[in-house]
């Protein structure tokens, strides 16, 4: 079984990817922490001293690695991976089960505004940015978060997503 996550920040991608781990007992990836370890910084600290275009080298990188490398896997995404490098592709793969974590915008909002302090690229917008932000992110990546198999409504309780992602992999 492989399963990829999609989706923007806050939608909850690990959260339920680790949940789904413990259920299905299929072991849990982040795309993001195999790329802390592999680099020896984090995202934050790549985009800093490195920059986004040798970011989404490596992420790709990494993730067409990860992907040859294992056949029984939850991996979650970052929200751009699936943006970049034709990664999108990789979604409709007749292996591949993908799913894209949809979430409101007010419910992005509202979830990113408590989580601020550990959302660098978002931790100094006020309200009205945040939303901004989001929107303008969402519209850009429809396109790419849309080419999952499926979509799962993840402002809901986090215990339905999971049991609606458990009946698509039935």
């Amino acid at each position: 079984m492989e399963i990829i996550l999609i989706g923007y920040m806050g939608s909850g991608k690990s959260t339920i990817g680790k949940i789904l781990s413990e259920k299905t007992e299929i072991p849990f990836f982040d795309l993001d922490q195999i790329i802390e370890e592999k680099e020896k910084m984090t995202v934050k600290e790549i985009f800093q001293r490195k920059g986004e275009i040798y970011f989404r080298k490596v992420e790709s990188l990494y993730f067409n690695d990860f992907m040859a490398n294992n056949d029984h896997y939850i991996l979650s995404l970052g929200g751009g991976t699936p943006c970049y490098a034709n990664n999108h592709e990789k979604l409709q793969l007749p292996e591949i089960t993908s799913f894209y974590l949809k979430v409101p915008i007010a419910d992005l909002v509202k979830r990113l505004t408590e989580e601020k302090e550990n959302r660098p690229l978002v931790a100094q917008l006020n309200v009205e940015e945040l939303e901004d932000y989001i929107r303008k992110h969402l519209f850009d990546r429809n396109f790419y978060y849309h080419k999952a198999k499926h979509t799962i409504n993840a402002s809901q309780p986090t215990d339905e997503v999971v049991a609606e992602i458990l009946k698509k992999l039935a």
